[in-house]
Parts: C-alpha cells; sequence; structure tokens
C-alpha cells in the first residue's frame, strides 16, 4: 500500500466536507470553499471526522493515482483552513513591486510594467517593494501564480537579479577571469 495512500485525513472543525456522485468533492471551511473532481477509480470514505482513500487493486496506475488523491484531497482541507502562501523575493536596481488596488504592479527593468490581477480566492500582499507574499486556499493556484510572476524576471546567475522564491538559492557564477 501506498504510505501517502494510506494515512487518514483528520477533518477539524467547522471545516465540512462533502463527497457526491463521481468523486465530487466540496470542502468548505473559515476561508472558503473549494470543489473538486477526484478521480472516480478511488473510493473516497467518510466516517465522523475521518477520510480515508481506498483503491481497487494493485496495478501500477491505481497505486500512482491512491497517493495523489489523498494528497489533493488533504491540500483542499488544508487549504481551507490555514490557506498557502508562496513569498517571492525581488532583486535588482530600480525593481519593485507595488500593490494598485487589486492589481499587483510590477518594474522589472522592462521598458514596461507588468500587471497581475487577483484572480478569486487569491490575495497579494508587498509588504516592501522587493517582497511579495501570495496567499490563498488552493495551493495549485498560489503555486501557478507564484511561478508566472517569477518567469517575467527569472533569477540570472552572475548578479543574482530578477524575481525568486523566498526559499531559492541561486547558483552564482564567477564573472570573466582576468589574464
Amino acid at each position: 500500500m501506498s504510505r501517502i495512500g494510506r494515512m487518514q485525513i483528520t477533518v477539524p472543525e467547522g471545516v465540512t466536507v462533502t463527497i457526491g456522485e463521481n468523486n465530487h468533492v466540496k470542502v468548505k471551511g473559515p476561508k472558503g470553499e473549494i470543489e473538486r473532481s477526484l478521480h472516480n477509480l478511488m473510493s473516497i470514505e467518510q466516517e465522523g471526522n475521518l477520510i480515508s482513500v481506498k483503491r481497487p487493486n494493485d496495478e501500477k496506475p491505481t497505486k500512482a493515482l491512491h497517493g495523489l488523491t489523498r494528497t489533493l484531497l488533504n491540500n483542499m482541507v488544508v487549504g481551507v483552513t490555514e490557506g498557502f502562501s508562496k513569498e517571492l523575493n525581488i532583486n535588482g536596481v530600480g525593481y519593485k513591486a507595488v500593490k494598485q488596488g487589486k492589481q499587483l504592479v510590477l518594474n522589472l527593468g522592462y521598458s514596461h510594467q507588468i500587471f497581475f490581477q487577483e484572480p478569486e480566492n487569491i490575495t497579494f500582499e508587498v509588504p516592501q517593494t522587493d517582497k511579495i507574499i501570495v496567499k490563498g486556499i488552493d495551493k495549485q493556484q498560489v503555486g501557478q501564480l507564484a511561478s508566472e510572476i517569477r518567469s517575467k524576471r527569472p533569477p540570472e546567475p552572475y548578479l543574482g537579479k530578477g524575481v525568486k522564491y523566498a526559499n531559492e538559492v541561486i547558483r552564482r557564477k564567477t564573472g570573466k577571469a582576468g589574464k
């Protein structure tokens, strides 16, 4: 059995999980509501405040889906209770981020500014001009949006200029060697 797949998910108080037809799951909590259709090969069972995911057989595709289904379900429960966040740092002279209403405005050394609109269930925080925090209840959406922001100016290896994740380590290269 999958180590991750066989672990049970504990649903905290204040969170309601409804499992519909074809594994259509709705999770509602204090931070919001998430809906997702999970693969219908897996059987999701709820007993009180515990949820378990079972697989029908030991074939390779179902083994792969077992842990994935449990993790997606757990991320939904964690998202509506605690939420997820990604922190980005901006390095470079004149590079900065500003939040204007529900829009993130980036100056990243181009001749134009780059705009990001806040999607539903996701918020931007800009505590300093060189720091961006993307927060939301859907882990996949938060990671995708943070990745799109980073892709506008990825960090370069010589000076380290660009947008990077807070925990990312940039491998630095030395410049041209002297004679």
